[in-house]
C-alpha cells in the first residue's frame, strides 16, 4: 500500500455510504436494471444487470452530507494522476477543476466497489480490489516521498485533518506508518506531537525533498499565522523518506516560534481551515507591496519579544495603507477607519498614534510605555486582519482620503 491516508479516507467513506445506500433500499428505493443479451444466437438468454452507478448518482446530495465525504474528497484532490485513474475506468469527460474532479472520482470509486451489487453489503475483497485499481493508476512506475514535521502551537480535535494537496495534520499516536519516536513524541512528554505530513510524487528534475518540504511548510506556516493570531512553529527537525527507504532526519532551522496559547481547531472548524489554507496557497502574492508587507508581518511573528516587532508591523502597515510615507501622518486615521466601528474610530486612532510615537523611544533605547507589548500586539492583530482581506477596502479608504483632500483644496 502506497498511501495509507488515502486508503483510510476512502474506506471510511465507503463504509458510511454502504450503510446509507442499504438504508435507502430497505426503505423501498429500487435500483434500476438493464437487460443484457447473452447466450447463443439461436437461443439467446437475457439477464438483468443492476445499474448501481445510476442509483448512486441519484443520491449524490445525500452522500455528500456524510461526515467522511469531505476528508475523502480532499484526500483525492491532492493526487496528481487522478485523471489517469478516471481514464482507466473509461471516463473521459471528467471535470478539470480539482475539487469537482475529486468528487467525480469518488463517485466512480464507490460505484466500482458496489458494481452489480443490489444490497450494498461491503466486503473487504470488493474494497481492496477497487482500491488496488486506484493505486495502480496513481503509483505504478512512480515513487512517493513523505515528509513529517512536528507542528507546535496547534491542537486538533480530530486525530487527522486533511488539508488537501497532499498536506495533512496527524496526531502522532494516529500516524499509521512506522516513524522515529522523536518525531512522534516530545522528549519526556506524555502527549504526542501534532505532525504535518507532506506527500507527493517526485519526478525527474524536481527539487530535492528537503527543498520541496521547506517551501510547503513555510506556506502552511503563513496560512496558520493569518488564520489565527497565536504563534505557531515547527520543531527543529523533520524526517523524510522515499518509497520504503529508512526515515532520514534533516534540520528545519528557525521556522516560527510557539506561543503560550495554541490554535485549537475544532471538528466544526476543519472545513474553514482547509478552505483558508487552500486560498492562501493560491492567492499569496510573490511580489509587490502586499508580498513585502506579508514578509514584514512574518518577521514580526518570529520576534521573541512582541515590543521588538513594532518596527516590522509599522513598516508593513505603511506599505499597505500609507504609500505617501510616514511624513503624511495618515496611518493612524486610516487604520482607525479600516479596523474600528464609527463610534470607536477616534479611540483606536489615538492608540495607534501613541504606539507610532513609541517607535523612536524604542530605537533610542529610552524608557517606553510598559504597555508597548500589548499595544504592538493590537497593531499586529489589525495588520493580520488587513492582510487577510485587503486589498480593495484599503484602496477605497485611500481613494476617499485623496478625494477629500482634493475637495478641500478646490474649496
Amino acid at each position: 500500500m502506497h498511501n495509507r491516508q488515502l486508503h483510510g479516507a476512502l474506506a471510511g467513506f465507503v463504509e458510511e455510504a454502504a450503510w446509507q445506500l442499504a438504508a435507502e433500499t430497505a426503505d423501498g428505493a429500487e435500483i434500476p436494471f438493464e437487460v443484457v443479451r447473452g447466450g447463443r444466437r439461436d437461443s439467446p438468454l437475457y439477464c438483468y444487470r443492476p445499474l448501481t452507478a445510476d442509483f448512486i448518482e441519484q443520491r449524490v446530495g445525500l452522500l455528500s452530507r456524510l461526515p467522511s465525504f469531505l476528508p475523502a474528497v480532499h484526500a483525492l484532490s491532492g493526487l496528481g494522476r487522478l485523471g489517469d485513474y478516471l481514464e482507466s475506468r473509461g471516463e473521459r469527460g471528467y471535470p478539470a477543476e480539482p475539487r469537482a474532479r475529486a468528487e467525480f472520482a469518488l463517485r466512480v470509486f464507490l460505484s466500482r466497489v458496489f458494481e452489480e451489487s443490489t444490497d450494498f453489503a461491503l466486503s473487504p475483497e470488493r474494497l481492496e480490489r477497487a482500491y488496488g485499481e486506484v493505486e495502480s493508476a496513481l503509483y505504478d512506475g512512480r515513487t512517493e516521498t513523505v515528509v513529517i514535521a512536528p507542528l507546535l502551537g496547534v491542537e486538533t480535535a480530530s486525530p487527522e485533518v486533511a488539508l488537501g494537496e497532499g498536506l495533512t495534520l496527524v496526531r502522532g499516536e494516529a500516524f499509521a506508518e512506522d516513524a522515529p519516536t522523536d518525531a512522534l513524541w516530545a522528549p519526556g512528554a506524555r502527549r504526542a506531537h501534532l505532525l504535518v505530513v507532506v506527500r507527493w510524487e517526485a519526478a525527474a528534475g524536481d527539487t530535492t525533498p528537503v527543498a520541496h518540504a521547506r517551501v510547503r511548510l513555510r506556506r502552511l506556516l503563513t496560512a496558520l499565522r493569518l488564520y489565527d493570531g497565536a504563534s505557531v512553529g515547527f520543531g527543529p527537525l523533520a524526517w523524510t523518506r522515499t518509497g520504503g527507504s529508512p526515515w532520514q532526519p534533516f534540520a528545519l532551522g528557525a521556522l516560527g516560534r510557539r506561543g503560550e496559547e495554541p490554535i485549537v481547531v475544532g471538528a466544526d472548524q476543519e472545513d474553514e481551515l482547509r478552505a483558508f489554507c487552500s486560498l492562501i496557497a493560491r492567492r499569496t502574492p510573490r511580489s509587490g507591496e502586499l508580498a513585502w508587507a506579508l514578509r514584514r508581518y512574518e518577521m514580526a511573528c518570529e520576534r521573541a519579544i512582541p515590543g521588538e516587532a513594532l518596527t516590522d508591523v509599522l513598516l508593513a502597515l505603511r506599505a499597505l495603507i500609507e504609500p505617501e510615507g510616514p511624513g503624511s501622518g495618515r496611518l493612524a486615521g486610516r487604520l482607525g477607519a479600516l479596523c474600528a466601528l464609527l463610534d470607536e474610530r477616534a479611540a483606536l486612532t489615538a492608540r495607534v498614534a501613541h504606539t507610532i510615537a513609541l517607535e523612536r523611544a524604542l530605537i533610542g533605547g529610552l524608557a517606553v510605555d510598559p504597555e508597548i507589548d500589548a499595544l504592538t500586539g493590537e497593531l499586529a492583530g489589525h495588520l493580520r486582519a488587513l492582510l487577510r482581506d485587503l486589498r480593495s477596502v484599503a484602496e477605497d479608504i485611500i481613494g476617499q482620503d485623496a478625494a477629500g483632500a482634493e475637495q478641500t483644496t478646490l474649496a
